[in-house]
């Protein structure tokens, strides 16, 4: 593929909506948590501060963030009961997606839970391992009904 064939290809690529990119920088944020440990106020204030992150809802982004992190034990014991392995040998990519993804379906009824399984699925197949976007869907699938009752029953009427 020539230089300018790359460049157009990528021309035609779709642009991320706004939302999902603060899903990304979500991501990226619980990821560096996850592996250093760091302080989630200097996290997102770093984020904040780079450049070139594209457009992107910097309000979701903190909700995102700092709910999944500020609620992080809960949320992992949700996520727990579904896991087939401990919490701590999960990918961190896949520990960051699933506790994002967790987050959303617990505290963002306003989003449709079908949305959170596919946003969390593509960052999953997008950053994770081979597999991992699947074992995210599964442990998110056995989650929705659980978190999101009251839209479950709305869809078996």
């Amino acid at each position: 593929m020539s230089a300018d064939t790359a460049v157009t290809a990528a021309n035609k690529a779709p642009q991320k909506s706004p939302r999902h990119r603060a899903r990304e920088l979500a991501l990226q944020g619980i990821y560096q948590w996850r592996v250093t440990a760091g302080d989630v106020a200097q996290i997102e204030r770093q984020i904040h501060a780079e450049k070139n992150l594209g457009r992107y809802d910097k309000e979701l982004f903190s909700r995102l963030l700092r709910g999944a992190l500020g609620n992080h034990a809960g949320l992992e014991a949700l996520i727990a009961q579904y896991l087939d392995r401990p919490l701590d040998e999960l990918s961190p990519v896949e520990f960051a997606v699933l506790l994002l993804g967790t987050f959303e379906l617990s505290q963002c009824p306003e989003v449709p839970y079908k949305v959170v399984i596919n946003e969390a699925v593509e960052l999953a197949r997008t950053f994770g391992g081979t597999d991992g976007h699947k074992y995210v869907n599964g442990v998110l699938d056995k989650l929705a009904p659980q978190l999101r009752v009251a839209e479950f029953a709305r869809r078996t009427k």
